[in-house]
C-alpha cells in the first residue's frame, strides 16, 4: 500500500513565498508521475503542477512562471516552491502519485490535504 505525506503550507503573504513536501511510503514498484493539485472553496479540484519519471514537467497556467516543482526519484518526494504567491493561490493542496504498488498492481493515491492561505 502506498501512503503520501504532505508537509509544508500554512499562512503566506502576498509576494511571498511557501514550499510544500510530499513523500511517498509503502511497498511501491514503481512511481510515473508525482503532481500537486489544489481546491479552493466551492471550486474543483485542479491541476497544479506535474513531473514524470522522465522530468517533464506540466503547469497550469495560473501558476507557471511562479511555481516550480521538483521530484527526488530515488526518495519518491515532490516538492512544491511557490513563488510570488497571490490570494487567489488560497487553497487545500493535495499531492498525488500515480504508479505501480509492490503488488504489481496501478496505484493513484492522494495525500491528506494541506492548507495554503495567501494573505492579501
Amino acid at each position: 500500500q502506498v501512503q503520501l505525506v504532505e508537509s509544508g503550507g500554512g499562512l503566506g503573504q502576498a509576494g511571498g513565498s511557501l514550499r510544500l513536501s510530499c513523500a511517498a511510503s509503502g511497498t511501491i514498484f514503481r512511481i510515473d508521475a508525482m503532481g500537486w493539485y489544489r481546491q479552493a472553496p466551492g471550486k474543483q479540484r485542479e491541476l497544479v503542477a506535474a513531473i514524470i519519471s522522465g522530468g517533464s514537467k506540466n503547469y497550469a497556467d495560473s501558476v507557471n512562471g511562479r511555481f516550480i516543482i521538483s521530484r527526488d526519484n530515488a526518495k519518491n518526494t515532490v516538492d512544491l516552491q511557490m513563488n510570488r504567491l497571490k490570494h487567489e493561490d488560497t487553497a487545500v493542496y493535495y499531492c498525488n502519485a500515480v504508479g505501480v504498488g509492490g503488488n504489481l498492481r496501478s496505484v493513484d493515491v492522494w495525500g491528506q490535504g494541506t492548507q495554503v492561505t495567501v494573505s492579501s
